[in-house]
């Protein structure tokens, strides 16, 4: 879809901002949308040099109801889960790359090392996961507590962002 001539944001920052949701505001626009009859969709991780594998998980998971919420690790989180030398790239730049997916229709993010916290706000309809964790991940309880169901997506083989970099320090 585009943008017709007279509400096309002016700026790159101005698109963003329509889909970026601060945290103090994410259960009053939830509420909003759950009241307007939108079928809330969940996705949540790094998404730390965004790949085809990504694109992948992400298109299937706006598949699954009205509206998908990313919600982004902050660089804290993934410091503390993945390595002290992660995310390749910072939080700011990980959002506005994906909020410019226009099968996303919301991106936010979560200080915590594992997304439990933030789904108890959120309490979607659905929460997608890769194949990796399973329909049994961490999520399931909280997810399926609130009436809600995880949806699991294959997984392109080959394609992680930690196997993209140590094809990196391969290269000469």
């Amino acid at each position: 879809m585009r943008f017709s001539v007279s509400h096309s944001p002016k700026s790159f920052e101005e698109y963003f901002k329509k889909k970026w949701i601060e945290l103090e505001h994410l259960s009053s626009r939830i509420k909003k949308l759950k009241n307007q009859g939108k079928k809330i969709v969940t996705l949540n991780g790094s998404f730390d040099l965004l790949h085809a594998g990504h694109l992948e998980i992400i298109y299937e998971a706006s598949q699954q109801g009205d509206i998908l919420l990313v919600a982004l690790n902050t660089d804290d989180s993934i410091k503390k889960y993945k390595s002290p030398t992660r995310p390749i790239i910072s939080l700011p730049y990980r959002a506005r790359m994906m909020a410019a997916l226009e099968f996303v229709d919301y991106v936010t993010c979560f200080d915590e090392t594992d997304p439990r916290a933030i789904l108890s706000k959120i309490e979607p309809h659905v929460h997608v996961n890769g194949a990796e964790y399973g329909s049994e991940c961490i999520e399931a309880e909280v997810v399926k507590s609130h009436g809600g169901h995880i949806h699991i997506v294959s997984l392109l083989p080959g394609l992680s962002t930690s196997n993209i970099i140590k094809k990196i320090k391969t290269c000469d």
